[in-house]
């Protein structure tokens, strides 16, 4: 048996016969508003001009239609779409790994990286790693982390606290 066919999928306004009200409010491709009239009528009108009757506002009461050419106006919104895609900023976790007896030279170093990281817009996850006898000194690891929160606590705010995941120990931070 096969299957009847469906009608194909509508992307975007609905435009000529697709629309399914009686009547519709009316604006000529000058921007004038020529009031309420049937579809039909405006659909007719509209290839008089040699346009496409576009359906605008379909939940106002009567719709809202244009006329417009169907082909541009997706081509625009798609134009519009992308532009916004290109434009939008994902935004990333960095990783900066330390050590509970961090140098100080080497822990400032690693502090410009995370101002930069979050100046930028990024998340940080700060990584303290214990090795051999270091797992029993937790509470150096966990000054260090906080150290790192009041630094960046006018740029920054903890969005997850010091914890313990086996051998190290997490802190994400999150530009404000």
């Amino acid at each position: 048996m096969r299957r009847p066919l469906a009608p194909p999928q509508l992307s975007g306004p609905r435009y000529n016969e697709f629309i399914q009200s009686q009547k519709v409010r009316v604006i000529d491709e000058n921007g004038e508003n020529l009031g309420v009239m049937y579809t039909r009528e405006a659909i007719e009108q509209a290839a008089e001009v040699g346009l496409d009757l576009v359906e605008i506002s379909p939940n106002a009461d009567p719709p809202v239609a244009k006329f417009l050419d169907i082909g541009r106006f997706k081509y625009e919104a798609q134009k519009k779409a992308n532009e916004q895609r290109k434009r939008q900023k994902t935004q990333e976790i960095k990783e900066i790994k330390m050590r509970p007896n961090i140098d100080d030279h080497d822990y400032e170093t690693k502090m410009k990286k995370v101002v930069e990281f979050l100046g930028d817009g990024d998340k940080v996850k700060v990584t303290m790693r214990f090795r051999g006898r270091e797992m029993a000194h937790g509470q150096l690891g966990m000054a260090v982390l906080q150290r790192v929160a009041s630094e960046t606590a006018e740029v920054a705010k903890v969005e997850a606290h010091p914890r313990m995941e086996g051998r190290q120990m997490l802190m994400v931070l999150s530009p404000k």
